[in-house]
């Protein structure tokens, strides 16, 4: 599993920009250009555009994850722990998981496909 935060920021590009003079190694991006990845070697951050909703305004980050485990098995092995898993959704960039930690954050599973958004 790799550990993929998601930053929420007003522009993509500059902030893409910022991120890769700091260090980071520009990955995939949608072809729309509300997200892209840059890559490090510890991990990998996501940029996505905010929206001004409460949930993704500028600043916020999400603690995310991607899996190459199927989401179906993860979900058990939480539901069995204890921590009670949303349903799989479908997203445009594949299918997601969220779970609620013992503190009560919002952790987000994705199960990418790179041919959907790239």
């Amino acid at each position: 599993m790799k550990v993929m935060p998601i930053r929420y920021v007003a522009d993509v590009a500059a902030s893409a920009r910022f991120y890769k003079a700091l260090g980071l190694i520009p990955g995939d991006s949608s072809r729309s250009g509300n997200w892209t990845e840059l890559n490090g070697s510890g991990g990998m951050l996501a940029l996505h555009t905010a929206r001004m909703a409460e949930q993704d305004r500028p600043g916020r980050v999400e603690l995310s994850f991607e899996t190459q485990e199927p989401l179906e098995d993860l979900a058990a092995r939480l539901a069995a722990a204890g921590f009670a898993p949303e349903a799989i959704v479908d997203e445009s960039f594949g299918r997601s998981l969220r779970v609620v930690d013992p503190d009560g954050m919002l952790v987000q599973v994705n199960e990418h496909d790179r041919e959907l958004y790239t």
